[in-house]
């Protein structure tokens, strides 16, 4: 069900000649990010704090992630099926309004506990789309152009860095639940323009035309119960597993770092809320310049070394998250800085590795259920650090340490990413 491995990732393009000879869909696709990347980014380091202030506490926090989950789940289990029955390109659509715009006004307009449970059904929905989007801009894709094409998708989302003063402004100047509630309505605008234009200039995937014309005729039940196929393949494969034991522990680890990071140091340490629109800001230039300057040198290194190293610099972030003195900004900062290095080495690989592991023509199934049991796994830990927070804001940052010193152990035991050198 996945790739052998022969794929010899060697790329003579540099970052920004890659840039210039994007065409088609991975073109729009990247063009087209920073209308996501700008609200998401602006919004997203208040997200729990604003929660919070509406009195949703830590316990019900977690509840919600893990809710969350459990529809990413069901929609993961479909998103395959959908996105061969209709396409790529209208998947992503349909289900990137549903998802993203939806979600944007009940957040905008949210009142207590209930407003973002219903949001976060409707976010679930992201799950179908991730499958569908990533589908149409590496389907016909040179491959040995993803990391730098994956590179270019992470800094066209990171553009919002030139915006973060304004939000720190209004938070400082107005509260911080109206700017909050006008960044929202600002997302919904901009996400669904994003939205509107990438349909309009992409075009269905070779691939995608031929999975639609082969499931034309298939009834879902059936193609629900082809999917065991596809677990037992997945299940039997060495790759799979290793890419499926990597993205949980990964993604346990992100969850945490997103939705209790702005909780901890604005209620523990006593830093002030408008501080939380500046770390993003730190983290984002230093991750720009990393991608733009260094990316093209560190791809000529191991590929499993860069991992490893990443996965050391998180573990370490962590590390010094929990000792940081209260109200101390230098410490908070170093931290941005060490987690901004981390995302540099790590994210753009493990969106390769989805690819260069994946059969292609079974990507959008494979993929699928490869989002199932890497987000049923994961679910549980919403709760648990929802509680974990509860009892002690600092316990979910100590089972991140444990989460990517695991991860950084089964990649550098991984014999898989030796396959792959970086560039040469």
């Amino acid at each position: 069900m996945t790739a052998k491995g022969t794929h010899k990732h060697n790329n003579s393009r540099g970052l920004f000649n890659t840039l210039t000879h994007l065409k088609g869909n991975p073109k729009a696709c990247v063009f087209t990010e920073p209308l996501w990347g700008i609200p998401f980014n602006l919004y997203a380091p208040f997200a729990t704090v604003y929660m919070y202030a509406l009195g949703v506490f830590d316990a019900q926090i977690g509840m919600i992630l893990s809710i969350g989950m459990i529809f990413q789940v069901i929609a993961a289990v479909g998103g395959g099926i959908v996105t061969d029955k209709l396409g790529r390109r209208l998947t992503t659509l349909i289900f990137d309004l549903i998802s993203w715009s939806i979600p944007a006004l009940l957040w905008a307009f949210a009142q207590n506990f209930w407003w973002f449970f219903a949001a976060v059904i409707f976010n679930s929905a992201w799950q179908i789309t991730n499958n569908s989007w990533n589908c149409l801009l590496v389907e016909d894709c040179d491959e040995s152009l993803l990391v730098n094409v994956y590179t270019w998708v992470h800094i066209s989302g990171l553009i919002a860095v030139f915006f973060s003063p304004i939000s720190a402004y209004f938070v400082e100047h107005f509260t911080m639940v109206k700017t909050v509630r006008v960044l929202y309505l600002f997302t919904f605008v901009s996400m669904t323009l994003k939205f509107l234009i990438l349909f309009r200039y992409t075009t269905e995937t070779e691939m995608g035309i031929q999975r639609r014309r082969e499931t034309a005729g298939i009834p879902v039940r059936k193609m629900i119960l082809d999917y065991r196929h596809v677990v037992s393949g997945i299940l039997k494969t060495p790759h799979t597993l290793f890419l499926i034991a990597f993205l949980v522990l990964f993604n346990i680890g992100s969850m945490v770092s997103a939705n209790f990071f702005g909780l901890y140091i604005t209620q523990n340490l006593d830093i002030q809320e408008h501080f939380l629109a500046i770390f993003p800001m730190v983290r984002a230039v230093i991750i720009l310049l990393f991608m733009l300057l260094l990316q093209d040198r560190f791809n000529r290194f191991p590929f499993k070394l860069m991992i490893g190293l990443g996965l050391f610099l998180y573990f370490t972030a962590n590390l010094l998250l929990i000792v940081v003195p209260d109200g101390n900004l230098y410490y908070l900062f170093l931290y941005a800085v060490l987690e901004a290095f981390a995302y540099t080495l790590v994210n753009p690989r493990r969106d390769s590795m989805l690819v260069w592991f994946v059969d292609k023509e079974e990507r959008a199934r494979v993929n699928g259920v490869i989002y199932v049991l890497m987000i049923g796994f994961t679910i549980p830990f919403g709760w648990i650090s929802g509680l974990l927070s509860s009892v002690n804001r600092i316990l979910p940052f100590i089972l991140n340490m444990t989460v990517y010193l695991g991860c950084m152990i089964i990649v550098l035991k991984s014999e898989f990413l030796n396959e792959h050198k970086g560039d040469q």
